[in-house]
């Protein structure tokens, strides 16, 4: 799979860390990059299955949290790579915004991916959503990973992480514009 040129940036973090909103304002300032992410793979799958829309996952995510971890879970049963292949195979400079597993991670870095992770304690998270499956490995296998590119951490004010994320992109630009 030949992903040379394409630039990639991967986002792992717990739930309601604020991997999204880090990304949607990277999206803001790096416009040549896309968002696609393995849940969004997962989703659209789950979505055909049921017959639900995505808009009604998106809306009540903690009510089919579970469902969409199994699913998941099933799809790197078959192979560690399956919700992974098309997100490479993505033509154009990408942003993955839900990392979990380190298999993913590793795949990722193979592929010069800068990684970031969102740090936020779970009082905070708490208060941004019902945390749900705490104790998965989705939401654990990479709480120990110490070598990220960067972390942001995001336990305060929208400003403040709109300055996290200023130096965030300070650090790309030096990475992607040599």
């Amino acid at each position: 799979m030949k992903t040379n040129n394409k630039k990639i940036i991967i986002f792992s973090g717990k739930q309601f860390s604020g991997k999204d909103t880090v990304a949607k304002i990277l999206l803001e300032q790096l416009p040549n990059f896309k968002r696609i992410g393995i849940a969004d793979a997962i989703k659209i799958q789950y979505s055909n299955q049921k017959g639900i829309s995505l808009e009604e996952i998106e809306k009540n995510k903690s009510v089919y949290r579970q469902d969409l971890i199994d699913l998941g879970d099933w799809g790197r049963a078959q192979s560690p790579d399956y919700w992974l292949n098309s997100i490479l195979a993505y033509e154009g400079d990408t942003i993955v915004t839900d990392i979990r597993l380190p298999h993913e991670l590793n795949l990722f870095r193979s592929h010069n991916a800068f990684c970031i992770r969102v740090e936020a304690t779970e009082e905070v998270r708490a208060k941004r959503g019902a945390l749900t499956s705490k104790n998965d490995l989705t939401e654990t296998a990479l709480d120990n990973i110490t070598n990220w590119d960067f972390v942001i951490y995001n336990n305060s004010t929208y400003e403040k992480l709109l300055e996290n994320t200023q130096k965030l992109i300070d650090e790309l630009n030096k990475k992607f514009v040599k």
